[in-house]
């Protein structure tokens, strides 16, 4: 049967499509595989030290034994259900703290250091340098770490740009030219991309005046403004933030607070989960959703801190009690808010205090063990299925869903909720696993069979 469809009546057609899928897959590469840190601990530039990880873990660790000291407190502040999910969580969150309990640290010189004379924050920004390169050099740094800088406003821009050009330029003198790992520049209070273009202006400029490999410095985004969401035009703005950022942008960090200010919403309902926080959440994920953009949701402001300090003479009963009592109630309330952010896809969120880490921590683990089965299932299934087309030839095109099935268990394993041995029994060899590749999975098992 002749067709009628001919190839050189498509052809002008047929280009066009593929400039277009080719631009849509350089947009939309899809979630990536690299680890994501759960949370991000900002803390003042001019108190960071190259210990600072170290001490925070310490600070963790004493909270954990002191308000939750075994599986079944924990359990019964949390609400956590079943005694076995409680003892995993516990046995798993107590080997964390101990072993690495930052895994990002944000050197703030925004709304956690504030407004101060010039003179100081040139200081504070060549000591923070140097107690970076010192951290590096020692082996003390978490995984991920990185600056805030102030905002680009015109009130702002030489400070912002000053502390950003001096900071790096020190940190660069003293380690050799050398960055650490996942280091990264955090952009606040956003509201036109021409800032997100300058600061990616001057992470070019430092890169090629201090003989940096292009693109290597790169940048986050807060969203903290209605017009970070949304421009002048009534488009969504993220995209073209992004845009902006001349592939620099690696994250997307929701700053609840500064966002419903911005609003209007008085400090009494600026929260986690105020309906306007859901919405600033769900639009983000819209705007960004397949554009490797990593997602990060805000902090819980109420912080487990008792009322009474240890002094001289020890705490009464009646004290400790108080003190555990203030303590439960703000891990119940951050368990809460970070459940929420986890089941809407958040994985990432902010931590500003020590004692907030063990219950980070609580509810990224019972959150990731409560669905280990049904996605080892799920995901064995699966992979059988992707194999099974494989091998007869067919084109498997649903390979994002293979590869999100596959970073439940890569972020699960990077922030030691689970163990590669349990991730095992969805099929996968521990070879396969360190892939963190679906695609590289399926064409290995090609190859084999």
């Amino acid at each position: 049967m002749q067709t009628t469809l001919k190839p050189e009546r498509l052809s002008a057609a047929r280009e066009a499509l593929k400039k277009a899928n080719q631009a849509y897959a350089r947009t939309y590469p899809g979630e990536s595989s690299r680890r994501q840190p759960v949370h991000v601990v900002y803390g003042g530039a001019h108190l960071f030290k190259s210990d600072t990880a170290r001490k925070m873990g310490q600070l963790a660790l004493a909270a954990l034994q002191e308000y939750a000291p075994d599986a079944r407190t924990l359990a019964t502040c949390l609400e956590l259900g079943g005694e076995e999910l409680a003892r995993r969580v516990h046995e798993r969150v107590l080997a964390k703290l101990q072993r690495e309990a930052v895994e990002d640290f944000r050197i703030d010189f925004e709304d956690g250091y504030g407004h101060r004379p010039d003179a100081e924050e040139d200081g504070h920004a060549v000591s923070a340098a140097e107690q970076l390169a010192k951290g590096q050099a020692e082996g003390t740094l978490p995984p991920f770490i990185g600056i805030r800088v102030k905002s680009l406003s015109e009130e702002l821009f030489d400070r912002a740009a000053r502390t950003l050009d001096l900071f790096v330029s020190t940190l660069l003198e003293r380690t050799g030219n050398e960055l650490p790992e996942n280091f990264v520049i955090t952009l606040p209070k956003i509201t036109c991309p021409e800032q997100v273009a300058a600061l990616a202006r001057m992470l070019e400029v430092l890169e090629q005046e201090r003989g940096l490999p292009a693109g290597v410095l790169k940048l986050e985004l807060m969203v903290e403004t209605p017009q970070s969401l949304f421009d002048r035009e009534g488009r969504l703005a993220l995209p073209g933030l992004v845009t902006a950022a001349q592939g620099r942008c690696v994250g997307a960090h929701l700053g609840v607070y500064d966002y419903t200010a911005a609003l209007g919403i008085t400090a009494a309902y600026q929260s986690m989960t105020h309906p306007a926080s859901h919405l600033a959440r769900e639009l983000m994920q819209l705007s960004l959703a397949g554009m490797d953009v990593a997602l990060s949701d805000g902090a819980t402001t109420v912080m487990p801190v008792g009322p009474h300090k240890k002094g001289a003479n020890p705490l009464t009963e009646a004290q400790k009690q108080e003190n555990r009592d203030v303590v439960h109630r703000a891990w119940r309330l951050a368990y809460g808010h970070t459940r929420n952010s986890l089941e809407r896809g958040f994985y990432q969120g902010w931590d500003l205090h020590p004692a907030q880490l063990p219950v980070r921590y609580a509810a990224v683990y019972a959150f990731f063990l409560e669905g280990l089965e049904a996605a080892s299932a799920r995901l064995k299934s699966f992979m059988d299925k992707a194999a099974q087309a494989t091998l007869l030839g067919d084109v498997f095109d649903d390979a994002a869903t293979g590869q999100g099935l596959l970073n439940y268990f890569l972020r699960g394993i990077a922030c030691g909720a689970l163990t590669e041995e349990e991730a095992r029994a969805a099929g996968l060899t521990l070879d396969e696993l360190r892939t963190r590749s679906f695609l590289k999975i399926l064409e290995g098992r090609r190859k084999t069979a």
